[in-house]
């Protein structure tokens, strides 16, 4: 029973590490990045869906973004959804495709991505550490209820201890990773 709660809560650790990763992919950094229009959504035929699925994204270059829509009757809602984002970005339509120019980040604007990231980062950790107290309580229950021994239970909360640890140090690197790529001029 207890290797099926710290099971758990590693896989859900995991979990949370993965989501800050996505997260973390869909910041704009002053290179282009097919990750960056993750999250943007196109009004397509009244339905939102996501612009990875209307369209290719290529990278000719590395502040360059091309956009090819897959139906072409629907470049204009393409063009409306990435120029409404929160990227920032202005598409020029080329008729068959849009292109657009990444400008250089400011350094002002640099340091607004960090704070991001580290938001973004400490909210990955308070998610590891929620599925540490609730994998602890649980644990706690079972010693309580007379289901596993005492000794048990001290084991596995330094196991689940050690997780936690492991975990939060790997939110810390990707997050670190995603500051330098960010200040990297």
């Amino acid at each position: 029973m207890i290797d099926e709660i710290l099971l758990e809560a590693e896989t859900k650790m995991e979990g949370a590490v993965h989501h800050a990763r996505d997260e973390f992919s869909t910041i704009r950094t002053g290179r282009a990045s097919a990750a960056m229009f993750n999250r943007v959504m196109v009004d397509y035929y009244g339905a939102p869906t996501q612009l990875t699925q209307v369209a290719s994204i290529g990278i000719p270059e590395p502040r360059m973004v091309i956009v090819k829509p897959f139906d072409m009757s629907q470049i204009d809602a393409v063009e409306r959804a990435i120029r409404d984002s929160d990227l920032g970005l202005n598409p020029a339509n080329e008729g068959s495709q849009l292109r657009i120019n990444l400008p250089h980040m400011t350094e002002e604007r640099r340091r607004e991505m960090v704070k991001l990231v580290k938001s973004k980062g400490e909210d990955s950790k308070v998610a590891v550490r929620n599925v540490r107290r609730k994998a602890k309580d649980e644990i706690g229950k079972l010693v309580k209820d007379k289901e596993a021994s005492e000794d048990e239970g001290h084991s596995a909360e330094k196991e689940l201890d050690d997780l936690t640890a492991r975990y939060v140090s790997q939110v810390d690197d990707v997050m670190q990773a995603k500051e330098n790529e960010l200040l990297e001029i």
